[in-house]
């Protein structure tokens, strides 16, 4: 159940919380990393004990925790400087795009379909970020006139 949002439920969960927008990106993604912190240990307690001695590659998973390691500090700089509706778009789109081989697969779709279905896919969300992006300035503008604006 916790790989169904493509990683984890992490995903899922911070993108419905930030395009919600009832709540400030630092306090969705600190809860999210909060729990998934405690999913974490119990997966990986449950990893170590159960499948350990499986003949796992521990290089494998030495570079998968480098890349979250690296990948940390750049989405701690990401969810600073961007606002919500666009982390919620981008990352909605991201999840999409790795999952959709295991989708298209699941209808029945091969290799040439489903590299279709990755590269439409990738257009139809680089059209739902420029209308994110549109929707975000139009938002700031809107603030920047009422606070410039003096009644009478």
């Amino acid at each position: 159940m916790d790989a169904l949002g493509g990683g984890g439920w992490g995903p899922v969960g911070t993108t419905t919380l930030l395009s919600s927008g009832r709540l400030e990106p630092r306090k969705v993604i600190g809860s999210i990393d909060t729990s998934e912190f405690v999913v974490a240990v119990g997966g990986s307690l449950g990893f170590l004990f159960a499948l350990g001695s499986a003949g796992i590659r521990w290089d494998i998973a030495a570079a998968l925790l480098a890349g979250g390691v690296v990948a940390a500090p750049i989405a701690a700089w990401l969810v600073r400087h961007l606002p919500a509706r666009i982390l919620g778009v981008a990352a909605g789109g991201v999840i999409v795009l790795t999952n959709i081989k295991t989708i298209a697969e699941s209808f029945g779709a091969a290799g040439s379909t489903v590299a279709i279905l990755a590269v439409a896919w990738t257009v139809v969300w680089a059209q739902m970020l420029v209308v994110a992006v549109r929707a975000e300035r139009r938002a700031r503008e809107l603030a920047a006139d009422e606070t410039t604006s003096v009644p009478v």
